[in-house]
């Protein structure tokens, strides 16, 4: 009897120890998970300051919003990108912000455009190709443009995800957005669409920049 009861002992404990190790070994995947994980961010409100980046253009120029905002106000659009195609209401924000890039000039002010997606997508005829070049694909639509508008890329969602803007949703990137920032990079408006064609025009923006 005392022999079956240390052999049921025995078995018991290594029983608890290997459940133990189950335990630690799924905890440890749940913390390793996690860790890989983002935290969202939120979104900017008025009168808070703007979260600074750095991104590149299509051509690989480094450009940080900072740099780009000092001593001017600072139009900040977040486009959608490259979802999949060139987004036509994107294609006519831009054009018109090109339009007005001289009255942007003359209130002191300068524009920078994100252009976020994926760095690699499937691309007509099944080719591969870069959110670089895609990017370029939609300036190619457009004017050159003026010294006071740049373009940048954001791949993998980088400053999208900054901003709490990712649209998380099929063949979607990021709500399209625009801030406007003062000389100290103080957000002192914001547009925030849940929709692809409800975006803010250069005129509003300028009205905007006007009453600050």
């Amino acid at each position: 009897m005392r022999a079956s009861n240390i052999d049921s002992n025995r078995s018991d404990q290594v029983a608890r120890n290997r459940f133990g190790l189950l335990i630690r070994i799924t905890l440890a995947f749940i913390c390793a998970l996690l860790i890989g994980v983002p935290a969202s961010s939120e979104t900017p409100s008025v009168g808070v300051k703007a979260p600074d980046f750095t991104l590149s253009t299509p051509t690989g120029k480094a450009v940080r919003m900072s740099e780009e905002q000092h001593g001017h106000d600072l139009v900040l659009v977040v486009l959608r990108g490259f979802p999949g195609y060139q987004c036509p209401y994107c294609v006519k924000q831009v054009h018109d912000f090109v339009d007005h890039a001289s009255d942007f000039a003359a209130k002191n002010a300068r524009v920078l455009l994100v252009y976020p997606g994926p760095p690699v997508s499937r691309a007509i005829f099944g080719k591969k190709a870069e959110l670089d070049q895609h990017a370029k694909d939609f300036l190619a639509k457009q004017a050159e443009l003026p010294s006071n508008i740049v373009l940048v890329t954001d791949p993998d969602y980088t400053v999208t995800n900054l901003y709490g803007l990712r649209w998380n949703a099929p063949h979607e990137t990021a709500y399209p957005s625009t801030f406007i920032l003062d000389k100290k990079g103080m957000v002192v408006f914001e547009k925030i669409s849940h929709s692809h064609d409800d975006r803010l025009s250069a005129q509003d923006a300028l009205a905007h920049l006007s009453a600050n």
